[in-house]
């Protein structure tokens, strides 16, 4: 195999797998372990992956999707398979906080019919709709402020006064993108990640609702470190490459 047709088809399996191991390729390829990695080095120089330990993984992609509407419907699967894992951790008597998340407008919908006796504390517009059912046992606690219309919620000073107000049993928290390596989370828009701290700051415990695409992700605005959450729910568990930096951190992988 040409060197131009094994750079392709690294970049393919980049593509469909999210990272490589670089023995892996070297017994796919039938070359040396030193050969895929001027082979990475080289592609990493293109742009197309970067280089981790042992391997490789996709570039990072720098996401604008700030429209709750345009995000809401994509990736439904994924979003309720995590929001029924964060079902799961919700106890009858609970106080919990939903915030700013498409995912979170899946858990609402499904704590309503679960018939759990919750306190749901919320900035969320949509979550607020989804819970707000007649004869429901969810109490609906719904924090104001200035409306980010674009972005489907409550923001702002007036926001996170009210929040500091309150002591959660869990926080749900939305995010865009997440780097394991620099140990960073992030979100589209400043007042949004700031309540989002606040958030975690007022919680005995505080998960992530990570689309397991969004390790490959990056908002423009960075709010917590992965080390300040309890834990992660996601819709499948990273593949291996990425699986190793997530032993970095001592948080729940679920």
């Amino acid at each position: 195999m040409l060197a131009d047709e094994r750079h392709n088809s690294i970049i393919a399996q980049i593509n469909q797998f999210g990272s490589v191991r670089v023995k892996d390729l070297s017994q796919m390829y039938n070359v040396t372990e030193d050969c895929i990695r001027k082979d990475l080095t080289y592609l990493e120089n293109q742009g197309l992956l970067k280089k981790i330990y042992g391997g490789a993984v996709k570039t990072r992609v720098m996401t604008h999707d700030f429209q709750v509407s345009d995000r809401a419907d994509k990736n439904i699967e994924a979003k309720r398979a995590i929001a029924q894992k964060a079902l799961s951790l919700i106890k009858d008597g609970d106080t919990i906080f939903l915030d700013i998340s498409t995912t979170n407008i899946e858990l609402a919908k499904i704590l309503v019919s679960s018939n759990k006796h919750v306190t749901l504390v919320t900035n969320c517009i949509d979550v607020i709709l989804a819970a707000n059912v007649p004869d429901s046992n969810v109490k609906l606690i719904v924090l104001g402020g200035t409306t980010d219309e674009l972005h489907g919620g409550f923001v702002g000073g007036i926001t996170d006064a009210q929040l500091k107000q309150y002591q959660f049993d869990i926080a749900f928290i939305g995010v865009v993108g997440v780097d394991l390596e620099l140990n960073r989370v992030s979100t589209y828009i400043t007042e949004d990640g700031i309540t989002k701290r606040t958030a975690i700051e007022c919680s005995s415990r505080s998960y992530m609702m990570l689309e397991t695409r969004k390790l490959h992700e990056d908002g423009t605005f960075w709010y917590a470190q992965v080390s300040h959450f309890t834990g992660a729910l996601m819709d499948k568990l990273p593949d291996q490459s990425i699986g190793k930096l997530t032993k970095d951190y001592p948080i729940e992988w679920l």
